[in-house]
């Protein structure tokens, strides 16, 4: 049985995550993992990968093979509450369960502070790191 729980998954804030993006981070050292569904309409983090929650089980397998040797790993949906949290556990279990224990823990696995929400309040405008933003979209939210 795995170790790892929702509440054991590190969080990232938006301001930890943007300076890595404008670092310039090689794609061995960073990936996002937007897994949003409707709500993603409207703007996305800049090299965001798109997994939307209803696709997570069958991308899986996918995504293990391709981020394997990635550093970092962050998942996010909207507030980063629900969705993004639970992709992540089961993102890290998976790994967990086919890597075992000690190669899985050579990669960090987190979940977005407050999720693309707060992302766009911040960062929403900045080109360099939203890409598609609709500001209109997320007035009221």
């Amino acid at each position: 049985m795995s170790s790892i729980s929702i509440a054991s998954l590190p969080r990232m804030s938006r301001d930890a995550l943007s300076e890595i993006l404008l670092s310039g981070a090689p794609s061995n050292k960073l990936a996002i993992i937007d897994v949003r569904d409707s709500d993603h309409i409207g703007g996305h983090i800049k090299s965001s990968t798109w997994v939307p929650t209803p696709n997570l089980d069958v991308r899986l397998p996918e995504l293990l093979r391709t981020l394997k040797d990635v550093e970092k790993v962050v998942f996010h949906c909207a507030l980063s509450q629900q969705r993004g949290p639970s992709a992540a556990l089961r993102y890290a279990r998976e790994r967990e369960r086919t890597l075992g224990e000690e190669e899985s823990k050579k990669q960090e696995v987190y979940v977005l502070e407050g999720g693309f929400v707060q992302w766009q309040e911040k960062y929403g405008n900045d080109e360099r790191l939203t890409e598609a933003y609709v500001a209109d979209i997320w007035r009221d939210y």
